[in-house]
């Protein structure tokens, strides 16, 4: 066997599994960004929800004099 092949095909193999994790790393975080994003809009609508089934509540204040 050719040594420089062998070493171009190492090199070239070392460099396309680099690549590949580096963008495997930036979809991981792509993603992590979007369910941080998806949580907060599904706590908002939790909020909206609940005031929406008890819209009356804290609408009236019982007093006694």
């Amino acid at each position: 066997m050719d040594i420089v092949a062998l070493s171009i095909g190492l090199n070239q193999m070392k460099l396309q599994n680099e690549v590949s994790t580096s963008v495997m790393k930036m979809a991981m975080d792509s993603a992590e960004g979007q369910a941080n994003d998806m949580t907060k809009i599904l706590e908002a609508n939790t909020k909206m929800m609940e005031q929406s089934v008890n819209s009356n509540l804290g609408a009236n204040i019982d007093l006694k004099v």
